[in-house]
């Protein structure tokens, strides 16, 4: 893809680490200019977009929002399309992710979740809806989950608001066309929880026919690939799971 000063420009939430900064670099890599999101990780921020310019100059920026702030999206999107004028990529990977027994969570939790992992980014995708029109190869790709499918015990309000998600990934894939793409991403057990003791993740990988835990780039590889190659797939969710969807799962 051209490096200049055309290079499309990707919108990336939640990229400041883990999975989102495996995004930014694989897209990054792919020739894209990155508009780095981050809510409380601002010094990962700004060190990703350090790096990313240290290897092509003025090809990344971060901007900081809490995205439960639903009436603020509008305004962070306008700032963000601002940056480079355009916006051709939205990948709405940012999320909350924490147990809420039903005997337990708060309706603060549940405003929480449900705003970060459900609304936000449709709201971002529908502010960004002008910008994203006027590109030739439009794309959002939406990070879901396998458990918006097959529900985590005792995370009721992440499991609905990715399967709420889910949903609005093909709406959207229907309303948004012909100019831009939607599709989504259901990643399986990449990074562990911080949380996750050693027995969970032993019951996780015996439910794995590939038996490891995937890797960063397994997600940012299938994302470049939605963005870049597949300029025919409309309205998919893919698991990236090592096969454990095929199977049913218990566990994180």
């Amino acid at each position: 893809m051209s490096q200049s000063h055309e290079s499309p420009v990707a919108l990336v939430t939640g990229a400041s680490k883990r999975l989102g900064a495996a995004i930014a670099r694989r897209l990054h890599s792919d020739g894209y200019r990155l508009i780095l999101h981050f809510n409380g990780s601002s010094a990962q921020a700004q060190a990703l977009a350090e790096e990313l310019n240290q290897r092509k100059a003025n090809s990344a920026v971060y901007l900081g929002q809490d995205l439960s702030q639903l009436a603020q999206l509008a305004s962070f999107a306008d700032k963000a399309a601002a940056v480079f004028g355009r916006v051709d990529v939205l990948i709405n990977n940012a999320a909350v992710f924490y147990p809420t027994p039903m005997a337990d969570f708060s309706l603060a939790d549940a405003e929480q979740t449900l705003a970060v992992n459900a609304l936000a980014p449709v709201l971002l995708a529908q502010a960004l809806t002008p910008k994203l029109n006027q590109s030739s190869a439009a794309s959002i790709v939406n990070l879901i989950d396998i458990h918006a499918e097959k529900p985590l015990y005792q995370h009721v309000l992440y499991s609905m608001a990715k399967a709420a998600l889910a949903s609005a990934t093909l709406s959207m894939a229907q309303e948004l066309s012909p100019r831009i793409r939607v599709n989504g991403v259901a990643p399986g057990a990449i990074l562990w929880p911080e949380q996750s003791s050693q027995e969970a993740q032993e019951q996780v990988l015996e439910n794995i026919p590939l038996k490891r835990c995937g890797e960063p780039n397994d997600i940012a590889d299938t994302v470049s690939f939605l963005v870049v190659q597949a300029q025919y797939i409309n309205g998919q969710i893919i698991n990236v799971d090592g096969g454990r969807s095929a199977m049913g799962y218990q566990g994180a």
